[in-house]
Formats: C-alpha cells, structure tokens, sequence
C-alpha cells in the first residue's frame, strides 16, 4: 500500500497587503511542494519582496491564510520562521556592521552552539560551497558581494525546510553560481524546498521547475520554466520583450579618465592593496571591469570617485586635469559622476524623499545662499521618476520606501539625467529586473553615443558583453589588460579572475592603443 501524499510544504492563499501608497499584495495563493524549487518572477515592484518576507515573518499580511507542512500557521516574527525551518537570504542584507561575520551568523542559530563551533561550521560550510569568506572579519570591511556569501552562508546552516531566496546571485561569479546550483539541486534532492526569486531568466529555467508570475501584486500565471524560452517568460512578467540594445560602433574622443600606476595600501586590514593599475577611459566608449567581489573593486572605486584622495595628483586625471587629491565635489565640477554600488546610505539616504536624495549629487534646484528651490527639485524629481519608469509614490516618497529595483532605477537616472562627461557606474543594474535592466543598459549605451566616457564595474558577465566596448579583470587588487569584447570570451574572464591573464601580443597590442 502507498503512503499518502506528503503535504505541501507551503500553502499561501488569498494574501493581501495594503500600504498607504500601494497595494503590495492581492489575493495572492501560491504552493510549494516538498523538495520543489519555486521561481517567483516579476518586475520591479511586482510584491515578490512583500510576499517573501510575510512568509518569512518580517511583514504582517492583512488578509489571507499560511499553510506550513499542512499545519496553519501565523509566523509572527523571523525567530518562529526560523524555528518552522524557513530561512530566507533578503536582497538588503540584514547584518550588524561592527560585528565580525561569525557574530552576525550566530546571533541568527539557536544559541546551543558556542561561537567557536559557529566559527568552525562557517568555515567548513564556505570551502564545500566555494563561498570564500574570513569568519574573523568585521562585515564593515566587506564588500556587497561578500555580504551577500554570508548570508547565504547563515540560511545553509539552519538546514532550513523552506529555503528562500531573493536575487541570491546577483552579485556571484559564473563559476560560484554554477557551484550554488549544484548546492541547490542537492538540498532539493534531499526535500528542500527552495523559493527563488531572480530577474535572470536562464537561471529559473535550469533551476525551477515550477513559476508563480506577479504583476501588480496580483498573480497573472503559473508555469513550468523549463518548458519556457527567456522570451516567453518576458512577456508572462513584463506583457512584452525588452527592447533589443542598439550597440553602434564607438566613436572615440579625447580620454577622459586616465589613471597611471595607482598603487594604494589598504585603509582597512581586510581591504586589498592595490598595486599599479593603469586604464584609460575615452569619450565615447564603455569599459567595463569584471572580476569576483572584494578583489580591490572598492577600493579602486573609492580612489577614483574621490571619497579616497590619498592617490598623488597625477595617478588619476580627469577630463585632462590631476585629481587625485580632489574630493568628490570637485571631481563632479570636473563631470565625474558616480553610483555606488549600496543604494542606502550611500546611493540614497533612506529617510529622505526621492526629490531631496537628488540634493546629494545636483545642485541644479539650489539658489543664491544656499536657498533650496522644492518646486525645481521636485519638478526633477518626477522628470526622472517618469523617464526611468520608476514605481514610487511621488518625489516625496522616502528612498527606504521603494523596492531595490525602482531605487536603482532612480539613482541610476538621476546621474544619467546630470549629462555627465565621464560616468562611473558599479553594478548598474544589480536586482532590476529585465525590462528594467534593458532600459538602464539603453541609457548607458545613449551616453556613450553621445561622447560621454563610461566605466561599469559588474559581476554580471552577461552585462558586460553587453554595453561594453573593452574589458578589464580585476584580481587581488590588480588591473588585467584590456581586450575588446569581440575577442573576450565568458572562459577567458572566468581564467583571469583568478589572476591568469598573460601578455599576450595581441593583448598587449589592444591595451597600448589605448594608452
């Protein structure tokens, strides 16, 4: 005789939530089988975040039930999730800065464990999933992409029922992706049921085998990925195809960014030193700078945006002038503007509204004394708001109110929209989803044909190959040659984030013409 049918692992039926300005969720029923991979997919603003943190208990849903292995359940807080064993890794992270990696993951294990066995499972968990990281190490001094490793790391060790995951790979290599899926395929073997949420079409393909669309909050389809192409599950999220990137050829002008054996010492002892990096940036083109996160990235990014002013003048030039002792004030005077790669507290002050975050970066609505012009500000402010599709409620909407994808989208327009002469993006459009990110893709590629000199740091390959004209790799702190993108392949980027680039003639003849 067979045994009965297990139950579903997770039960969502008829899920509302209501805020001021929106309706995040509506009616929204959603099952999840034992040992099931679960895509949820939509764009930016669609209530994916909203749904995943009601079941993780972090939000409170207003109406609607939650099943849980066939027992109603109401998780009042992430400590009972934890206990039903979900766990869930948040596209914004949740860790304490000053404490050290294995501090953050042990406040979220039951405290049976003491922090050295904690330190010990941490290690052993990152060298079987190649999630390389310093239990020791302050999460202050670690890069957004090393963030998100320990998160990853905290929800494996809670051998989780439920594993959830939002925009878990967004800031991985191929290679680390390609050894977290087979992490996930093996906890789904042994009946993990993981929620995945990802704007990367071709992952929830190979990975899911079942799809819950969202639109507006409410559900539009169910489907099984793999029986989809990229396009068809376009149109299911966004009702379209993203438009096809026009990539005309460069038109090169003067350089505009010139930096000439930059050597720095690390500021923080977990930071990375970095040791003559040389690379130029012309009007007119998109550089782009592959490589894993915390290779020296950072750090590169802070010496050329001025928030480090330690470089001697003529390590860094821009539009022809030395600025290595220049602020970012004084840079952006020269037309250098910039996006971080953390939207909050640096990309955006949370509290303030969408209008009075441009302040950070424009003065365009400020007059004579110092007087704020709101009616001009918050003019600009829609201006964006409107060109860049973004999902808030008005200019006055707090960044902190939007989702990761729509404030990207505005902090990305709102240097886009300043006309800069040299823009300097990192991870343009990390969580946006692909109409979104095809838009963001189209304005970089619009500035670059209209003589503007662009630099992308991704860890995004797909991006990469995408927009831009050369390509560098950046590992432990040093700068690869360039290589054109017609000659750059996805396994020779993959070979020299390990360091593994050689002078090749033609190489070397690439990055001499641009010197």
């Amino acid at each position: 005789m067979n045994p009965p049918p297990l139950p579903p692992r997770l039960a969502l039926a008829g899920i509302t939530k209501r805020y001021p300005a929106v309706v995040a969720n509506s009616g929204v029923s959603l099952t999840v089988q034992p040992g099931e991979t679960h895509a949820v997919l939509g764009e930016n603003g669609a209530g994916k975040s909203t749904l995943m943190k009601i079941i993780y208990g972090s939000v409170k849903p207003d109406e609607g039930s939650v099943h849980f292995n066939g027992r109603a359940v109401q998780v009042k807080n992430p400590q009972e999730a934890r206990a039903l064993g979900i766990s869930m890794v948040f596209q914004h992270f949740s860790l304490f800065d000053t404490l050290t990696v294995a501090e953050n993951v042990w406040l979220g294990l039951d405290k049976s464990h003491a922090l050295a066995e904690v330190t010990r499972r941490i290690t052993a968990k990152a060298a079987e999933y190649g999630l390389d990281i310093d239990p020791a190490r302050p999460v202050h001094t670690l890069s957004v992409g090393e963030m998100q490793r320990v998160e990853i790391i905290r929800a494996l060790l809670t051998d989780p029922q439920l594993l959830i995951l939002d925009e878990p790979t967004s800031v991985l290599t191929p290679q680390a992706v390609e050894k977290l899926f087979v992490v996930l395929k093996k906890l789904a073997s042994e009946g993990c049921s993981i929620l995945y949420i990802s704007h990367k079409l071709h992952e929830i393909r190979e990975l899911c085998s079942a799809c819950t669309v969202l639109r507006g909050g409410k559900v539009t389809g169910v489907c099984n990925p793999s029986e989809e192409s990229n396009a068809s599950l376009s149109r299911l999220m966004i009702g379209a195809e993203p438009p096809a990137l026009q990539h005309r050829p460069s038109r090169l002008g003067a350089p505009v960014l010139r930096v000439q054996g930059l050597s720095l010492t690390r500021e923080s002892p977990f930071g990375v030193d970095l040791g003559d990096v040389r690379l130029e940036v012309r009007a007119g083109e998109v550089v782009g700078i592959a490589g894993v996160s915390g290779n020296g990235q950072k750090e590169l990014l802070y010496a050329l945006s001025g928030e480090d002013t330690r470089a001697a003048p003529a390590m860094v030039e821009v539009a022809g002038r030395p600025a290595g002792r220049l602020g970012p004030d004084a840079r952006r005077a020269l037309g250098l503007h910039f996006v971080p790669e953390e939207r909050l507290g640096r990309g955006a002050v949370p509290t303030l509204g969408l209008a009075h975050n441009l302040l950070l970066t424009r003065g365009n609505a400020v007059g004579r004394g110092g007087w704020i012009k709101v009616g001009a500000l918050e003019r600009q402010a829609r201006d964006i708001i409107g060109r860049f599709h973004v999902k808030a409620g008005g200019p006055n909407a707090t960044a902190r109110s939007l989702s990761g994808g729509n404030l990207q989208k505005f902090i990305v327009g709102r240097e886009i929209d300043a006309n800069p002469r040299l823009l300097i993006v990192s991870q343009p459009t990390w969580g946006v989803d692909v109409g979104a990110a095809a838009q963001i893709r189209g304005e970089i590629l619009a500035l670059r044909d209209a003589g503007c000199a662009v630099l992308v740091v991704s860890e995004e390959l797909d991006e990469l190959f995408e927009i831009s004209d050369r390509l560098h790799v950046m590992a432990k702190g040093h700068l690869s040659p360039s290589i054109a993108r017609a000659d750059a392949t996805v396994e020779k980027i993959g070979q020299w984030m390990s360091g593994l680039w050689d002078a090749q003639p033609e190489v070397a003849a690439e990055e001499a013409s641009h010197v």
